[in-house]
């Protein structure tokens, strides 16, 4: 979401998302292959493919995903995510026994797949490195950001198709779009597709809706509420754009995003124009790693040029976790949770 050439005082995923094998991680390649079931690999009798190498019900699936095209014989059955999101939109497809490995957590787990979580090896506390990813032996490699497939750090996925690891990275960052819930809904349903479980990527999609439609039917008709989104900076603010999903997630919740003519899903704006467009409510992104809420909050109200905006003088907070802004199932969570923040009164 940002390129990382300067980071705020707060140190910002969304500004910084954005090796020869060795014996031991050879060896890791070839299990993985041999454990993915791809190929075309004939039986030693007749010629033909043998059961193992012949596509599975339902298959083979191809997806087209970022510019990369991959065609899938068989479901994966060793995944490693990196980063959290992913690893959250699999447990909630009941996935958790093909997950041999994540990483980075950036807030905490939703409450109904901590547990799960918890059992899935953390493979490390940021990006792991390839040769650590191989030693996982996974047969596909699911990223929630860019810079799961960062080339400067030999994890590019060409270097993983060169190893035999098929990969697949979050929708949100093909770039160079807008993104909606719409998004939401496709990224589960392409999963559901590739790992043979399209029933439970529907019921999925359908719970997640009806909690978009509870929240949306308890603020109809109430006043727009203005939103002033807040990941962080100083001289600057880094704020949501329009072309995130952030801006309509406002929207769905009964609020409005005062930096939704953006054209951008981040960008950086002046406390000039924080200050114009009078906010009455301030979103606080929250992540590992981004100072703590409560920095942030007190940052923002010792700036004497905010004094005047409504949200400041009210003190009128609400704290997003960075995850439930992104394509993955808390989107949904995240329309319910800021409803009622923004119009408590509908609730009660």
């Amino acid at each position: 979401m940002y390129d990382g050439s300067s980071r705020p005082p707060f140190p910002t995923p969304a500004r910084a998302r954005g090796r020869a094998l060795g014996a031991a991680a050879l060896a890791a390649v070839l299990s993985a292959t041999l454990l993915s079931g791809c190929g075309t690999s004939r039986g030693a009798d007749d010629g033909r493919p043998s059961a193992a190498a012949r596509p599975a019900k339902g298959f083979p699936v191809t997806v087209d995903n970022c510019g990369t095209r991959t065609t899938y014989d068989r479901p994966p059955e060793r995944v490693v995510t990196i980063h959290q999101h992913p690893a959250e939109l699999l447990l909630a497809l009941g996935l958790k026994d093909r997950m041999v490995g994540t990483a980075f957590p950036d807030s905490a787990v939703l409450p109904q797949y901590r547990k799960d979580f918890a059992a899935v090896p953390r493979l490390a506390e940021k990006e792991p490195s390839f040769e650590t990813v191989l030693d996982a032996e996974p047969d596909l490699v699911y990223g929630g950001y860019a810079s799961a497939f960062d080339d400067k750090a030999g994890r590019s996925r060409a270097a993983f198709r060169d190893a035999g690891i098929d990969t697949y990275l979050n929708r949100e960052y093909c770039g160079g779009r807008s993104v909606s819930m719409r998004d939401t809904y496709e990224e589960i349903r392409t999963l559901g597709s590739i790992f043979g479980v399209p029933e439970r990527a529907d019921a999925l999609v359908a719970d997640l809706r009806s909690r978009i439609d509870e929240a949306t039917r308890a603020v109809k008709g109430a006043p727009q509420v203005p939103v002033f989104v807040y990941d962080s900076g100083d001289k600057a603010a880094f704020t949501a754009g329009g072309k995130g999903l952030g801006t309509e997630i406002i929207r769905l919740a009964g609020g409005r995003n005062v930096f939704a003519d953006l054209d951008e899903v981040f960008g950086d704006v002046s406390w000039e124009q924080v200050v114009a467009r009078k906010p009455e409510v301030i979103a606080i992104y929250d992540y590992a790693g981004a100072g703590g809420v409560e920095q942030k909050k007190r940052f923002l109200l010792a700036q004497p040029a905010l004094a005047d905006v409504p949200a400041i003088r009210n003190k009128r907070f609400v704290v997003l976790p960075l995850t439930a802004t992104l394509v993955g199932v808390r989107p949904p969570y995240a329309v319910g949770d800021l409803a009622k923040a923004l119009h408590p009164e509908r609730f009660r």
